[in-house]
């Protein structure tokens, strides 16, 4: 009965170890008051013994302080992953491509208003700011010299207008 005492109460040193730093452990005769330490049976045992006692807490300390690192250190990992993971599922699989969103909003994205400069072949055509875009569909109006708006549609797509009028064209930017 009274080595399950001690050992209950060298278990509760254990834990009160914890908080004490393994290097800073100053023995189990300075943590104790005089009473626990007569009461647990520890004034019968020699230096060395009490030594023995000693160094097998502070390596069950530094075994303690590991594992709690790592298991701290792993639930860091955990959560940093699962932030990722659902920061990556928000996105679009478009967007995990580098491809622009269907359902981004497109009504926000500013209107281009240009100058046709002259067809660059087929179904291309230039701008004044030198950007060359090419019709979806064939696109049967003269540009040469209008003022165009290219807007964004749903998508990631652009529609043509030319003069303002309502000749919306499907068109896709080339260069």
């Amino acid at each position: 009965m009274k080595t399950l005492r001690s050992f209950r109460f060298i278990a509760f040193v254990l834990l009160t170890l914890t908080v004490v730093r393994a290097d800073d452990f100053p023995g189990l005769k300075v943590i104790m008051t005089a009473d626990d330490y007569a009461r647990a049976g520890l004034d019968r045992l020699t230096s060395d013994q009490i030594g023995v006692i000693d160094a097998a807490l502070i390596r069950h300390f530094r075994a303690n302080v590991s594992v709690a690192a790592e298991r701290k250190a792993a639930e860091q990992v955990v959560v940093a992953t699962t932030a990722a993971v659902a920061t990556e599922r928000k996105r679009s699989g478009l967007e995990r491509f580098g491809l622009p969103s269907l359902n981004g909003d497109w009504k926000n994205e500013p209107i281009l208003k240009a100058r046709a400069k002259g067809w660059v072949g087929g179904n291309s055509f230039a701008l004044d700011n030198g950007q060359v875009w090419e019709g979806v569909e064939p696109i049967t109006v003269e540009l040469v010299g209008r003022e165009v708006e290219i807007q964004p549609r749903p998508g990631g797509a652009f529609a043509l207008s030319v003069d303002g009028k309502n000749t919306t064209l499907r068109v896709r930017r080339v260069k």
